[in-house]
């Protein structure tokens, strides 16, 4: 089962300094019919424009990673924590018992993010945050592991939940392969470019979501870069 979710039929909201969709049901939007896919609880597409973004606020018991598509966020918390997250670069924000952070776009021109948060599979463990530098060569042609809760992989940075986050970059004309484990569900979007999954196409901004399938076969038919989430 593949079902694909266009960008223009996305949920949303324009803030001024903010422009977001949201694939599953988020803030004013609400369909029942897209409230999660497995234990993937959100996955919002965030345009924050320059010198704004995210005053500190609070979150509980959620895995919330942070894939930073264009620009940079710069991250704060109520444990200390600072850093910068760059382009094609990651981070999580294990909220366990309760984090207060904020995310500021600090640079001079748009930041463009994907938002993804997945519930844990135990409540009320410590708060943690990390990020880490994924430089996207490495992940040039084929998937490459950025953030998983799964046995194996372990250069990846860890989240507290059955499910793992991959990225690739693709050139228009190459294709990659993606293994699914019997039970499981796939959500995939392209940051940008154009793909075809399984006979899909999907434009940057699309959400496919995918189930009952052991095997993906992406393709590009422009320069994409793929997001991908595999989750119990």
């Amino acid at each position: 089962m593949i079902e694909l979710r266009p960008h223009s039929e996305l949920g949303g909201a324009h803030h001024g300094w903010l422009d977001t969709r949201h694939h599953f049901s988020f803030a004013e939007y609400y369909d029942p019919n897209r409230m999660h896919w497995g234990n993937l609880r959100v996955w919002n597409d965030d345009t924050i424009a320059p010198r704004s973004g995210f005053p500190r606020h609070p979150h509980r018991d959620m895995e919330i990673i942070t894939y930073v598509r264009k620009g940079a966020i710069t991250h704060q918390d109520s444990l200390g924590n600072r850093g910068r997250t760059e382009a094609g670069d990651v981070q999580v924000m294990s909220a366990g018992t309760g984090i207060a952070h904020s995310e500021m776009n600090e640079e001079d021109e748009a930041t463009e993010i994907f938002q993804i948060w997945i519930m844990p599979n135990e409540a009320g463990l410590p708060p943690t945050w990390g990020t880490r530098p994924f430089p996207k060569g490495e992940r040039s042609g084929s998937f490459v592991t950025l953030a998983s809760g799964l046995s194996g992989d372990d250069e990846a940075l860890p989240i507290r939940t059955d499910a793992r986050m991959v990225a690739a970059t693709l050139e228009a004309g190459q294709s990659t392969e993606y293994n699914i484990a019997p039970g499981r569900k796939v959500y995939l979007v392209p940051a940008i470019g154009k793909i075809e999954v399984n006979g899909v196409v999907a434009s940057a901004g699309d959400g496919i979501a995918i189930g009952d399938e052991l095997l993906l076969k992406v393709s590009a038919q422009e320069d994409s870069e793929i997001v991908l989430v595999d989750v119990g």
